[in-house]
């Protein structure tokens, strides 16, 4: 598997796990929206994506 393929895989699964969680909690989706609306509460939330992002693709890489 080539590396383009697995962040590809990755991401697609980061979507549908989002996707997942809309529907089972849409008290999410109500944050998201006024996190957006409320720059106060949207730092925390791009806090929260970064978080994510560096999880998934950052945390278990060895250093060159």
């Amino acid at each position: 598997m080539s590396p383009r393929q697995r962040s590809l895989i990755q991401a697609s699964i980061l979507v549908g796990f989002v996707g997942f969680l809309v529907v089972i909690f849409p008290s999410a989706y109500v944050f998201v929206e006024m996190a957006a609306r409320e720059l106060r509460y949207f730092w925390w939330l791009i806090l929260l994506v970064a978080l994510a992002i560096w999880l998934i693709w950052g945390f278990g890489r060895n250093p060159k």
